[in-house]
């Protein structure tokens, strides 16, 4: 178990990895378990689809906007804190600093901040992307042909796993959830970090 440090504010708990290896689905199990509250990448982005295409300048300043102020409000509130998802491109420096402007409300206030990283294998990922709860909280990805290859290329053009990288940060784990059920992995996370 990991030795983490009681402070005073929510805690934010970052789950990353690559498309389709489970985020949504441990963030749900670890809210159930204590009472966090969800927040996976695409309640910001579903909504701002319908008017503004992925990537385009209006897109990214309202999903950035719409994010911000989720983290700040909760991060100010008595909630138990936040469980967010999202897909971390290693490679891509902009990411590590965008992850770390959101936790900045949390660890502003005396919160904890840890790190939940994911990872399967691709053909396993290609099986969870056409699940129920995925479809159904998600309706860009409901075009399967798109979303799997949108993953494909994801994979092919990022590094979506740290390999490591962080092992020995007590605020980091990383967890192989290829053979492990959503539940069994959200319970490796609570006891890790002493959520409760």
């Amino acid at each position: 178990m990991g030795e983490v440090a009681e402070l005073n504010g929510p805690a934010l708990l970052c789950i990353v990895g690559p498309p389709a290896v489970g985020k949504m689905t441990v963030a749900y199990e670890i809210a159930q378990l204590t009472g966090m509250k969800v927040f996976h990448n695409h309640l910001a982005i579903e909504p701002v689809l319908r008017f503004f295409e992925f990537g385009s300048e209006p897109y990214v300043r309202l999903v950035g906007e719409f994010r911000r102020r989720v983290f700040e409000e909760v991060a100010a509130s008595d909630l138990a804190g936040l469980i967010f998802t999202f897909v971390w491109a290693f490679d891509v420096p902009e990411d590590e600093a965008e992850l770390e402007r959101y936790a900045a409300p949390f660890r502003n206030r005396e919160g904890r901040v840890f790190y939940l990283e994911l990872s399967a294998s691709q053909e396993v990922r290609l099986e969870r992307n056409k699940g129920e709860l995925r479809l159904a909280e998600k309706p860009s990805k409901r075009d399967l042909d798109w979303s799997r290859q949108n993953l494909l290329e994801m994979d092919a053009k990022y590094q979506l796993n740290s390999n490591g990288a962080f092992k020995d940060r007590a605020d980091y784990l990383q967890i192989d959830n290829t053979e492990l059920s959503a539940a069994a992995v959200a319970q490796l996370a609570i006891n890790h970090f002493g959520l409760r």
